[in-house]
């Protein structure tokens, strides 16, 4: 095997490893996290399907916690155990529970919404 075909095997191998790699978003653009016009519908509604209605829809209620409906979920933000729970904060129960917190973004999306007053758009 010449020098020529022993350079391409090697630029071939490190070319195919390298479309395995998994990207973080928030590792590779720190400040790319948009937190303005969040959106109940368009933001917050994603990300509980993603992260909490499993557990915490109106027919499963694990812990008598029901985020299905602006309504509920309302009621969680307002009084502050949305934001407690999600950011593992002392005397909550840290959700999702058994999993790592949430990334930062989307904690920093629920709380601009919550911050806003959580409005129902």
């Amino acid at each position: 095997m010449t020098n020529r075909v022993r350079v391409a095997a090697v630029v071939l191998c490190l070319s195919i490893g390298a479309g395995c790699y998994y990207d973080v978003e928030e590792e590779l653009y720190p400040n790319g996290c948009n937190t303005s016009n969040i959106s109940y519908v368009q933001n917050i509604v994603p990300i509980l399907e993603a992260n909490c209605l499993s557990c915490h829809d109106a027919l499963s209620q694990n812990g008598n916690v029901n985020l299905e409906g602006y309504d509920n979920v309302k009621q969680y933000a307002d009084s502050g155990e949305l934001l407690g729970t999600i950011r593992h904060e002392p005397g909550f129960s840290s959700m999702p529970q058994g999993t790592s917190m949430l990334p930062k973004c989307t904690i920093d999306r629920i709380q601009a919404w919550v911050d806003a007053g959580a409005p129902n758009n």
